[in-house]
């Protein structure tokens, strides 16, 4: 389903789809041990649902869109209005995952409403993925691992390549291709 689709159906939040499914499955058997993860861009909260009824982490999830945060609490989900990881504290989670907005957009065809800032990766489909990769190793603990998800579209390379500038190393433990991309789960750790 299209951006424009997606719109139409849920204009205000994210709902689960594909790589959401993806994400959780991916991170399931890698989150034992874990105490404490971060759910970035909640959207529904199926993920950090997911997260929450299979492990026995604490998960809080944040997301910038206020109806999001209503869905996710709504669905007994603990969730933050914050943007990334603003107002986390430093080393405080053994694991962040984040199912970004990467789907790269002409700036020309833009709508600039809340499912947009869910999908839209900007030009290159990493706008949103280079500030999150910049700021996350703050708030993870020192052993803790980040699990991301990234589309063909947006380009695993190039993720990988910025993971690394930011003191990464990354692997990929999932991947998934539809006809118009390949969706992969990276794992990214120091």
């Amino acid at each position: 389903m299209g951006l424009e689709e997606r719109r139409d159906a849920e204009p205000d939040v994210y709902q689960p789809a594909e790589d959401s499914a993806l994400l959780a499955e991916a991170v399931h058997d890698r989150l034992a041990g874990a105490e404490l993860v971060l759910e970035v861009g909640t959207g529904s909260g199926f993920v950090a649902g997911r997260i929450s009824e299979e492990s026995n982490a604490r998960v809080v999830a944040s997301d910038l869109n206020p109806h999001a945060v209503r869905q996710a609490r709504g669905g007994g989900v603990e969730t933050v209005r914050a943007d990334l990881v603003g107002p986390f504290r430093d080393g405080a989670f053994d694991a962040v995952v984040f199912n970004p907005p990467y789907l790269p957009t002409d700036p020309d065809n833009e709508w600039d409403d809340w499912m947009e800032r869910a999908l839209s990766g900007g030009e290159t489909g990493r706008a949103v993925i280079d500030p999150f990769l910049e700021t996350v190793g703050r708030v993870l603990a020192p052993d803790g691992a980040v699990y991301l998800l990234v589309s063909s579209l947006t380009g695993v390379d190039e993720v990988v390549e910025r993971a690394g500038d930011e003191g990464f190393s990354a692997v990929a433990v999932s991947d998934e291709s539809f006809p118009f991309e390949t969706l992969t789960v990276l794992e990214l750790l120091r």
